[in-house]
């Protein structure tokens, strides 16, 4: 039957240029998502919320630990495609949207939980990166709830269509996911990455730091996800079939 849309691995996994600048990308977003992961440990530990707050660090160490383990799966099934090694491939998807959808669910848990305990009241800021979190974290489950429906709808009776809508839902998944973690530059917006060393006076020596905050980083990411996905998208042109 015809298909319209091809999924993210059938454009990129066997595919020249786009599979190397896809892999080029992940890796260079690769080393701030991990920084991220621990900025955000110590940034969530840095709020008391009262008696349960053993309950609140331990659920913020699970976040880091889904953080990590999700970029981890991430840059594993980029580099193993499906045709390289398939069981490779789809066990670290697994593993990926596993950790993506539980870290999202924490995420917001923790936001809330850290910004509004002690009777605080969440700045402007605050409240919109909250929101974001949230309605970002439902679309990208019903996306992917929606994804999976259509997957096994496509292998049990191959309608014309129903792949194309499986890709697209794929499509969105990542968009949503990139989205969710792009929020990082309203809670970082005020720190500054810094890198020093040790100088004989009290004070460190700065060797390199970021005149613009954490949010360069993120400035630096989503652009190369936006190349991939055009680099993606442009082989909607080439007629793709079901396999």
């Amino acid at each position: 039957v015809a298909n319209y849309l091809p999924s993210i691995s059938s454009a990129i996994g066997g595919y020249a240029p786009q599979k190397y600048i896809w892999r080029i990308c992940v890796a260079l977003h690769a080393a701030p998502r991990f920084l991220f992961a621990f900025a955000y440990f110590g940034y969530y530990t840095s709020f008391h919320v009262g008696p349960r707050n053993t309950l609140y660090k331990n659920l913020a160490r699970l976040c880091v630990f889904l953080h990590v383990l999700e970029n981890t799966a991430l840059v594993t099934l980029t580099y193993v495609s499906s045709t390289d090694n398939y069981a490779v491939h789809e066990n670290m998807f697994i593993v990926f949207m596993v950790c993506s959808e539980v870290y999202m669910l924490l995420s917001c848990i923790l936001y809330k939980w850290s910004h509004e305990s002690n009777g605080r009241v969440m700045t402007k800021s605050e409240v919109r990166s909250y929101q974001y979190k949230k309605r970002l974290f439902v679309f990208n489950l019903a996306m992917f709830l929606t994804a999976v429906y259509m997957f096994f709808r496509h292998e049990w009776y191959c309608e014309t269509g129903v792949y194309s809508i499986f890709a697209l839902c794929e499509y969105l998944v990542v968009f949503s996911n990139i989205a969710f973690h792009y929020t990082a530059k309203y809670d970082f917006s005020d720190q500054q990455v810094l890198l020093a060393g040790e100088e004989s006076g009290d004070h460190p020596k700065e060797i390199m730091s970021g005149s613009n905050e954490f949010k360069t980083c993120l400035d630096v990411m989503m652009p190369s996800f936006f190349l991939i996905c055009s680099c993606v998208l442009f082989d909607v042109i080439n007629n793709a079939r079901c396999k």
